[in-house]
């Protein structure tokens, strides 16, 4: 005899689910799964596979019998070897150090400690589709404030958007999908609104290494009641080992490891032996190929299409040439190209995310089928520097 086989009613799923959407860039995937040959422009991961000495490392880890649970803070001398990191670049020292199930595990962590039921988040807008869902299953309200069209958070903007229900804003610099960096003088400004009103304010700096014209600033330089956020992922090409950190307030970090302990248990013990590795690496040649690639996106469409030029991260994203966001990307997938609809990041319709995280080659084509797109002339080709 076989149980649970009859037809059964509608399975009641829990009422936090009502407040999350699915993921614009899903859709994307969806819509191309039969698309044969792709441009595809629309995955937010490098292009390049983890250096040899770093998967060396973790092999080594994983034939040494590393691989058992780790302390859930993570291991102590990768551990002391992030806080070490942050004091260098900060000059500030942070009281406590989680190393977390990548950048995603470290932002769920903190909200499910810090935001309850009536709490609000600010949140710029253009953001990381990541955040309004984590604070809907956190159980708080996101405030959006809008960023356009320059995608930079003002100092008047934040002042005005705060109330006494105002528990925490997110920051993201360099930013995902803007690719905008936020210079020492705004960080500043940042940060003395955030003094004033005593606010908690989330950095997420996961794109710190990938910044092209000034250095990268940290907020935690300025702010010291700031949740320092950061990861393996992107800089080292390994955003499958789940790997990242969060610095900061002590009084905070001690229940997120609380929460780890009793969710991700511990992070990823290979990866954590082999990011104490990643630490000594020189990543500047990498960053320097993204800058190149950087130069020949913006250079091929800043004449016919709206765009702010990307500081940092590995995104651009320009206005829609007409009409919605879903109908350029439908035009996009029907030539063979790969692009994200602006709403699956933004409360707006008006503009398209796209990855410059591939070849030059590919960039190059996607180059002449935007312009087309746009009505463009083509441009004379360029020559090709991949490495």
């Amino acid at each position: 005899m076989s149980f649970g086989t009859r037809k059964r009613k509608p399975r009641q799923l829990a009422r936090r689910m009502e407040k999350f959407e699915a993921s614009g860039i899903r859709r994307v995937f969806d819509l191309a799964a039969n698309v044969k040959d792709a441009l595809d422009l629309s995955i937010g991961q490098p292009d390049f596979d983890a250096p040899e000495p770093i998967r060396r490392a973790a092999i080594e880890a994983i034939e040494s019998g590393f691989n058992r649970y780790t302390v859930t803070q993570g291991i102590i001398e990768l551990r002391a070897r992030l806080r070490q990191k942050v004091v260098q670049e900060t000059g500030q020292e942070p009281e406590a150090v989680l190393v977390t199930s990548g950048t995603a595990g470290g932002i769920l962590l903190a909200l499910l400690v810090l935001i309850e039921e009536g709490d609000e988040v600010l949140i710029p807008d253009p953001y990381f589709v990541m955040y309004k869902n984590l604070v809907a299953l956190a159980g708080g309200t996101a405030r959006f404030l809008d960023l356009y069209p320059h995608f930079r958070l003002r100092k008047e903007q934040l002042e005005a958007a705060i109330t006494d229900r105002t528990k925490l804003l997110i920051l993201n610099s360099p930013a995902n999908p803007t690719g905008i960096a936020y210079t020492r003088e705004e960080l500043l400004a940042i940060a003395e609104v955030a003094e004033a009103h005593d606010l908690l304010v989330l950095s997420d700096e996961i794109y710190d290494h990938f910044i092209y014209d000034f250095p990268h600033e940290s907020l935690f330089k300025f702010y010291r009641n700031t949740l320092l956020v950061g990861g393996f992922s992107k800089t080292y090409g390994i955003p499958g080992w789940r790997l990242g950190y969060v610095a900061g307030p002590r009084d905070l970090l001690d229940p997120m490891t609380m929460v780890q302990q009793f969710s991700y248990v511990c992070p990823n013990a290979p990866a954590q032996k082999a990011a104490l590795l990643a630490l000594d690496l020189d990543m500047r040649p990498y960053v320097e190929a993204y800058r190149r690639k950087r130069d020949i996106i913006y250079e091929g469409l800043k004449d016919c299409y709206d765009v702010v030029k990307p500081q940092g991260a590995f995104y651009m994203f320009p206005r829609c040439p007409k009409g919605t966001d879903e109908e350029f990307v439908h035009r996009a997938i029907e030539r063979k190209l790969l692009v994200v609809p602006g709403g699956a990041c933004s409360r707006r319709t008006t503009h398209f995310r796209l990855s410059f995280a591939t070849s030059e080659v590919t960039l190059h084509k996607a180059v002449t089928i935007l312009r087309e797109l746009a009505g463009a002339e083509a441009r004379p080709a360029q020559p090709n520097r991949d490495r």
